[in-house]
């Protein structure tokens, strides 16, 4: 397992955070404006790693002003009142901190260059449960004469199988995948053989990302497992950043503060996709929660966000929810952001789609999901180190998730946006896509079969 240290001088964005402590509150801080920046947007090297600014120049992409960082003059002053800055993020412009001291934040908003000041986190009481709601089934599985084993269903669904024979497997694309730990992946020998660039937790700066959830060593395993005879993934020769921003013990919403400083780190390390099989609605402290109206890629900081990626060079895959039978029933943010792949699952069996998985449309009219894979047992490799079932939307969505990066690998002159359209027109529904299935099922192989006929 390859690692590399990132310079924190190429990470501007993140600059002058401080530890997190347990303090009993945390405060989202969104900030008026970038005047005090002591950057400029002439020289995007100052502020912006090799990187990201090849990927930039690759799709023809501008450097704005969403990429300046936050003002350090800013940060500085936020901390002065006695608060801890916890992350940043200089695309939606804001500061994160907490404190113990409710006064705190009142001279935090009598700040000139603040607009508001919203509680995000106070010490948890009586923690709900995930609304992800997947199921891992652990039994022994007899894999079948072929190099990906029992796995073979789930990538054969899409043709991914024949990007694959023909030499993408995701070889010179780097993916993020942003999740709550990835327990035991350093002692599995399953995976002892996937390309790991780096890890961070937003969480906790001082944790141990492979001591915390095992939800994300299962999405990993999806897409990087690279054992023929036993289990080969969507994309088993990319390479890969595990980045924690999902805490388990508790829901409220400081977790896509965490999610956007993630993704914006992504951006910095030059990442070309994220897999996110995360999605909020429903939080611990119910005033909270996020209503059907919400659901228009605009009201949640963290569905803002994740609309931008598309436009830095990246393309997110996300999982579309397992509220299917639920009352909610719909999609969770990120899920109804614009120009993402928000995904929901089938038995890829029979082609039909499983109950628990979320629905569309969003609530400004825009198809949701966007495609379905497989997420009714699928395989994956479990925190023990053995082959598992697993029900969720959250499988479906590394699924696909590598299996658009052997495409992107295979049409590399497409942007973003491109490759996200070419997915969905591949959809076995794209000529009638609707609220349940998205554009369908895509056919990986037709798409890149589109790419080279264009």
């Amino acid at each position: 397992m390859k690692r590399l240290l990132i310079s924190t001088c190429l990470l501007a964005c993140l600059s002058g955070i401080d530890a997190i402590a347990q303090d009993s509150l945390r405060y989202h801080i969104d900030l008026k404006d970038k005047v005090a920046t002591e950057y400029s947007l002439k020289h995007p090297e100052k502020f912006l790693s090799s990187k990201a600014l090849q990927r930039r120049q690759k799709q023809n992409l501008q450097v704005d002003s969403t990429d300046l960082p936050v003002p350090e003059a800013y940060i500085k002053a936020i901390r002065q009142t006695g608060v801890k800055v916890l992350v940043t993020s200089k695309w939606e412009n804001f500061v994160t901190v907490s404190c113990n001291d409710t006064a705190l934040i009142d001279k935090i908003r009598a700040l000139p260059f603040v607009k508001s000041a919203t509680k995000v986190w106070k010490t948890p009481a009586n923690a709900i449960a995930s609304s992800r709601r997947d199921t891992i089934i652990n039994e022994l599985t007899v894999n079948p004469d072929t190099i990906y084993g029992t796995s073979y269903g789930q990538i054969h669904v899409s043709k991914a199988d024949l990007l694959h024979e023909a030499g993408f497997k995701g070889q010179g694309m780097t993916i993020a995948v942003i999740d709550g730990g990835f327990h035991n992946f350093d002692r599995i020998p399953a995976l002892d053989n996937v390309k790991v660039l780096g890890t961070k937790d937003f969480v906790e700066s001082d944790a141990d990302i492979f001591a915390e959830s095992t939800h994300g060593l299962s999405v990993l395993s999806c897409m990087a497992t690279n054992k023929p005879g036993v289990m080969i993934g969507t994309a088993p020769e990319a390479s890969y950043w595990l980045l924690r921003s999902e805490d388990s013990d508790s829901e409220y919403p400081i977790e896509q503060d965490y999610w956007v400083a993630a993704v914006e780190y992504a951006d910095s390390v030059g990442v070309d996709l994220i897999n996110t099989s995360l999605g909020y609605n429903e939080f611990d402290d119910s005033s909270m929660d996020f209503k059907l109206r919400d659901l228009n890629g605009k009201h949640s900081v963290i569905s803002r966000a994740a609309s931008r990626l598309a436009d830095k060079g990246m393309i997110l895959v996300c999982s579309a929810g397992n509220s299917g039978n639920s009352v909610w029933k719909k999609i969770t943010p990120p899920g109804d952001a614009d120009n993402v792949l928000t995904v929901g699952a089938i038995v890829w069996q029979t082609g039909v789609i499983a109950s628990f998985s979320s629905v569309g449309n969003t609530q400004d009219g825009r198809v949701k999901p966007d495609v379905v894979a497989a997420g009714v047992r699928a395989d994956v490799i479990n925190s023990h180190g053995s082959q598992g079932k697993a029900n969720g939307t959250s499988f479906a969505s590394p699924i696909m998730c590598g299996m658009v990066a052997c495409l992107w690998q295979a049409c590399p002159t497409l942007t973003a946006k491109e490759v996200i359209d070419l997915v969905r027109q591949a959809g076995d529904r794209a000529e009638f896509p609707d609220n349940i299935y998205g554009y369908g099922i895509p056919d990986m192989w037709k798409a890149y079969q589109n790419y080279l006929n264009r």
